[in-house]
């Protein structure tokens, strides 16, 4: 039978990175107050605001190879423990202490997006991780949305000291909830990815030998997830130029006011979280996990083409277009790290979504300022013009891959039901089904 333990390790998995953002992404809600509290320069608090994502960036990728070799409980609540007793302490620092506490904070959190990614690859098939990575995936607009809804009002009452706090205890609790709870997932059959190939299958691939006693070869000898990776990163310039611009937009070029255009921004966000949910399922009843991921990223080029042209013409259908793009450019997380789960063999499983994040956070944090220079220059159409070309050239760097565990998860699904199996989510083997592909076990209900 289907062991249901699964989906409460999804939940746990999804809190714990919802934990994590909270403070991860939600600083720069606290600029007002910490520009009363601290008196430094915009320039200075926006590189506050990004060091909890520079020291994501540098400890991801290790924090990826501990999860692999020790499992995810142990890292996630090391993680945010670890990076709520760094919170606390920037919470009661202030000039250089604060900045580096603050980075220790992101280096330290960083480990839960390198572990759930894990969970979902450990306690799901192929054919349900599209699924399961879009339900993870909420995390990010959930976190960035009770953020903007709760850290401000800490902080006009009792300073930014305040809401560091409360979002440290959030992490803590999260951090024990998470060692006590959370089960490593099972090194079963559909945990081991076959190889991975081109559509026409050139066999550059490498086996998956699971977490056995033989090492796995990198997966990153293939281009697959070199192209997963790559596409992603010119997705997220899309995603962050609206993103980080949404509001200003609204304001400064449309003239709303602040308290309406904030709601319809965050209102927009549980919109996208539900889409990266659909996004995933899509993806799981394709044929190709990729196929949705370039469909999006084609309707997503769109979108923001028919908001520059929009703009250009003044039109006043520029304001929902808007609404439109940012639940676009924010559909597709799922499916992509879906598709890197795929790719990679069990072994590697949390280093590979752990680059895959760390790709992203690089292209983010160098696109907001880039964007701003070019708004500067040229104006909002143009600006937004320009962003199309980015999930356009997604779609070509996506042409002609495919991920043969998902293919092949999905054709023993098929043949499978004809025959009265099902796909096991326990390691409960049997050869009664037979004609099942490698790597894929099958058990009788």
């Amino acid at each position: 039978m289907a062991d249901s333990r699964r989906w409460v390790m999804l939940g746990i998995g999804t809190a714990a990175q919802t934990a994590g953002t909270l403070y991860l992404y939600g600083l720069p809600f606290l600029l007002p107050a910490l520009r009363r509290a601290t008196g430094l320069p915009l320039w200075e608090l926006g590189l506050l605001v990004a060091c909890p994502s520079l020291g994501m960036v540098l400890a991801l990728i290790g924090w990826g190879v501990v999860a692999d070799r020790r499992g995810e409980r142990l890292v996630i609540g090391l993680g945010l423990t670890g990076g709520a007793a760094f919170l606390a302490g920037a919470a009661l620092a202030d000039g250089p202490a604060l900045f580096v506490l603050l980075a220790l904070a992101g280096a330290a959190g960083s480990a839960v997006y390198a572990a759930s990614g894990r969970v979902v690859t450990g306690w799901f098939a192929p054919g349900e991780r599209g699924l399961a990575m879009g339900i993870r995936q909420t995390s990010q607009p959930l976190g960035v949305a009770a953020a903007s809804a709760v850290l401000p009002v800490l902080a006009d009452s009792g300073g930014p000291g305040l809401a560091l706090l409360v979002a440290a205890t959030v992490s803590a609790l999260t951090g024990v909830v998470a060692a006590l709870l959370l089960v490593d997932a099972p090194r079963s059959a559909h945990t081991r990815s076959p190889r991975t190939a081109t559509d026409t299958d050139t066999g550059t691939g490498s086996p998956d030998a699971g977490t056995g006693a033989r090492r796995t070869q990198s997966p990153y000898r293939s281009p697959t997830l070199w192209r997963v990776h790559g596409a992603s990163a010119l997705l997220v310039v899309a995603q962050f130029v609206v993103g980080a611009y949404a509001l200003d937009y609204l304001v400064t070029e449309r003239g709303w006011p602040a308290r309406t255009a904030g709601p319809l921004i965050a209102g927009a966000q549980l919109v996208a979280a539900a889409a990266r949910v659909l996004a995933g399922r899509w993806s799981d009843r394709s044929a190709h996990r990729l196929r949705p991921l370039r469909i999006i990223a084609a309707g997503t080029a769109a979108a923001l083409g028919a908001l520059a042209l929009a703009e250009a013409l003044h039109l006043s259908l520029a304001a929902p277009l808007l609404l439109v793009a940012l639940v676009a450019t924010v559909s597709w997380h799922g499916v992509a790290y879906a598709a890197v789960a795929d790719a990679a063999p069990a072994s590697w499983a949390a280093r590979a979504t752990s680059t895959q994040t760390v790709v992203q956070n690089v292209a983010a944090t160098a696109t907001p300022p880039l964007f701003g220079l070019a708004v500067a220059g040229g104006g909002f159409g143009p600006g937004f013009a320009v962003t199309a070309v980015f999930p356009l050239a997604a779609v070509a760097v996506l042409h002609g891959i495919t991920t043969d565990a998902h293919r092949h998860s999905i054709h023993a699904q098929a043949s499978a039901a004809r025959r009265g199996c099902h796909l096991p989510d326990t390691t409960r083997p049997t050869d009664r089904c037979r004609g099942r592909p490698a790597g894929v076990r099958v058990v009788r209900e």
